[in-house]
């Protein structure tokens, strides 16, 4: 399965831990981040992450900055996107299950790198409930 994962300067040292964590799972991962520290416009790695999950290069994709919040909110710009920001696995969980979310949206700020892996596992292993969440679901979209 391949996953698409992309990230600002403050998500690099995250991305570098999932990274690490996917490839030791069987995981293909297509790297649209930065590898650098210095500070870049969060959008630019965001859209090519949205971009290949919605067109099917990619199954999932994972999204990192400080709060989580900015790469969510471009994320979900994009149509066929349902980007949950999460900061526990209880959280990624019902993203998938009951959002059917796929990609995940993580506040390198205010989580750990364990943390962060913990939530890309459960959130990647976890299947969409559907029944009365597909009904929602199929509301979410603007055509």
């Amino acid at each position: 399965m391949k996953i698409a994962i992309g990230n600002d300067h403050a998500g690099t040292d995250y991305k570098n831990a999932i990274v690490a964590y996917l490839k030791g799972q069987g995981y293909e991962v297509i790297n649209f981040g930065t590898d650098a520290l210095d500070s870049v416009d969060y959008p630019d790695f965001v859209h090519p992450v949205a971009e290949a999950v919605s067109n099917g290069a990619a199954a999932f994709g994972v999204l990192i900055c400080g709060s989580g919040n900015g790469v969510s909110m471009t994320a979900n710009k994009h149509q066929k996107i349902r980007a949950a920001l999460c900061w526990t696995k209880e959280i990624a969980v019902l993203a998938r299950e009951h959002n059917d979310a796929n990609i995940i949206s993580i506040p390198a700020r205010f989580t750990s790198e364990p943390q962060a892996v913990g939530m890309v596992d459960v959130f990647l292993k976890t299947s969409f409930e559907g029944g009365r969440h597909q009904r929602r679901v199929d509301k979410i979209a603007c055509s």
